[in-house]
Order: structure tokens, then C-alpha cells, then sequence
């Protein structure tokens, strides 16, 4: 991932220290994990549109819209992981790192 990548979650984690309720550094962390759920819910949603699987609602969903709802899930995730500690980038590349390489092997 490039720099520009890391700008930008550090940006929205900043606007979210700034803009949100204020709430105990541990809620911050907490309440930004928890976030991932409801993004994986939305992209849930939007497979189930996309396959047209809830006969209540047919085709709600167009497979874009996973892929927009999966890339959420990805940013909220970087977010999250950004708030929890200051090594985010080096964590995330280690671990990326890591399950390549147990793929590889």
C-alpha cells in the first residue's frame, strides 16, 4: 500500500477524534471495531441484492455496490486499526506478509 493509502485513513481517523461524541480513548477504540460489523452487515445486504436472493426485495443491489460496501469494509477495518495503535501501517504490512507467505509455502 502507498503512502497516499495511509494519508487519507489517518485524515478520517483524525476527523473522527475530532467530530465525534466525546467518549473514553478505550470507547474510541471499541465503538471503531465495532463499526466493521455494520460495514460487513451492508456488504451482506448488498450480496444478497445483488443476487436477487430476498424475494421481498428482488434485485435491491448491483454487484458495484458489494464491491463499493467491501471497500468500506476495508477502510473502516484500516480506521479501526489505526485507532488502535500508533504501528498500524508496520502491523499491517507484517501481517500481510505473513499470510502471503503462509500461502507460499
Amino acid at each position: 500500500m502507498d503512502g497516499n493509502t495511509w494519508d487519507g485513513v489517518e485524515r478520517l481517523r483524525d476527523w473522527l477524534d475530532a467530530e465525534a461524541t466525546p467518549t473514553a480513548a478505550g470507547d474510541v477504540k471499541l465503538l471503531r471495531v465495532l463499526k466493521i460489523g455494520e460495514e460487513f452487515g451492508e456488504v451482506a445486504e448488498a450480496v444478497h441484492g445483488a443476487m436477487g436472493a430476498n424475494p421481498r426485495k428482488g434485485a435491491s443491489h448491483t454487484w458495484d455496490d458489494v464491491h463499493k460496501e467491501l471497500c468500506d469494509v476495508i477502510v473502516t477495518s484500516m480506521v479501526a486499526l489505526a485507532s488502535c495503535t500508533p504501528d498500524a501501517r508496520k502491523l499491517l504490512d507484517e501481517r500481510l506478509e505473513h499470510v502471503v507467505n503462509r500461502v507460499s509455502a
